[in-house]
């Protein structure tokens, strides 16, 4: 058999092929060229479009500090990163999305193929709810439609028959604004005073009857998560703004402007070259139809947004960030797996209890007509060798004891 190639990457085409991050890191900080950076293989494909389809995260990752990269750029067949990644069929390419609509500046979400398919249209083919809810909430048009048929993207998913994409769809409509990600958002729950009320009101003996007749003769069987019910409302407490877990980890460049249907995303580095990066930390940027716009100061702390060079010798690597550009990654990313990012750890300080800690209370007998805990036989097996252990160990001791004793009187 042949030995594996352990040679490292010679070029940035070559690096992405062979998902090689050390060596990619190697080039992008020597510097590279136009030329190189658009290096194309037999199918008109670059080095982040041949990662984006193979599905190498880090590379993708890493790709982002190089500017001189086309992220719109199309292959032979009119494809684009941004489509391979789309319409791919494993959970990761949902990552890889994510990541090139918030860090890759200029992506266009319109971009057609030969046939007139851009990359949400893909994505519903492919029935990926998920790539088409990420597009959708990015702002790419849903009611566009391919050059040869004339379809848009809910007929190309009924004719494929994506009911599960259709219902995603209907829900994203009932809820166009993702409101947990403002400021404004409120996380207690509108109708819990409502149930609460209804639940301890007072109720009189027909009332207390019919409501026994019914949960006596009616049948649960499961059913979907109501709109706007208790896990709706749980699943926006946990991702939202106000959630512990987010507030922690990191904070949105833009907390006035929360995502919305059909409003365009700005990248991280659009949002830099509109507004230096103390501005990002005064005050509040709104995204608006096809614009970026600073309204009032809100009280954020000065290291919410905390941005890093990505080169440390500015002339030396000319070529990777024309003109002095600054890394548009957050420095709690800075040094990170690609999936999940690390470095901005908070503290967390341990102290000891001053209080003793409890003893373990002995188990009382249970009663007849209670319900015992169930022993499982691995247990039973489990204390069995631990009683005959014991055992082993008395009859030793007692042999000891009688050895002893007969030497004693043989001595005497």
């Amino acid at each position: 058999p042949l030995l594996p190639d352990k040679e490292p990457a010679k070029t940035l085409y070559e690096a992405c092929a062979k998902n090689d991050p050390t060596s990619l890191r190697r080039i992008l900080e020597r510097g590279v060229t136009k030329e190189e950076a658009m290096e194309l293989d037999i199918n008109g494909r670059n080095g982040l479009m041949v990662a984006v389809g193979k599905g190498f995260i880090d590379i993708v990752t890493m790709l982002h500090m190089c500017p001189l990269i086309d992220i719109n750029h199309q292959d032979n067949d009119g494809n684009t990163a941004l489509m391979f990644a789309a319409q791919a069929g494993m959970s990761g390419f949902v990552t890889i999305l994510n990541y090139i609509i918030n860090y890759y500046s200029g992506v266009d979400t319109e971009v057609r193929d030969p046939r007139g398919f851009t990359a949400l249209i893909k994505a519903g083919l492919q029935g990926r709810e998920e790539c088409v809810s990420a597009l959708i909430m990015h702002g790419a048009d849903m009611y566009a439609v391919d050059l040869v048929q004339g379809r848009s993207l809910k007929d190309w998913i009924l004719r494929t028959g994506g009911f599960e994409t259709i219902k995603r769809i209907r829900r994203l409509q009932a809820h166009p604004v993702a409101e947990q990600f403002c400021d404004s958002y409120i996380p207690e729950w509108p109708e819990l005073k409502q149930l609460v009320a209804k639940a301890t009101a007072n109720k009189t003996a027909s009332q207390k009857l019919r409501q026994r007749l019914k949960d006596s003769l009616s049948f649960s069987f499961p059913q979907d998560p109501q709109d706007n019910g208790v896990m709706d409302h749980m699943v926006r407490m946990t991702t939202g703004i106000h959630s512990p877990m987010v507030a922690t980890g990191c904070r949105p460049l833009c907390p006035s402007s929360p995502p919305e249907i059909g409003k365009r995303r700005f990248a991280v580095p659009e949002l830099l070259e509109k507004h230096s990066s103390k501005e990002l930390e005064e005050s509040t940027v709104s995204h608006t139809k096809g614009s970026i716009t600073s309204v009032s100061p809100t009280p954020v702390s000065a290291a919410s947004v905390s941005l890093t060079s990505c080169c440390q010798n500015s002339e030396r690597r000319e070529s990777v960030t024309p003109g002095g550009m600054k890394s548009y990654i957050p420095r709690s990313m800075a040094h990170r797996n690609s999936i999940f990012p690390s470095g901005c750890i908070p503290k967390i300080e341990v102290t000891k209890s001053g209080e003793p800690t409890p003893k373990k209370e002995k188990k009382k007998k249970m009663r007849k007509g209670y319900l015992e805990p169930p022993v499982w036989k691995y247990k039973e097996a489990k204390e069995e060798k631990k009683r005959e252990k014991k055992q082993q160990e008395k009859e030793k001791e007692q042999q000891k004891k009688s050895k002893g004793s007969k030497r004693s009187s043989s001595h005497k």
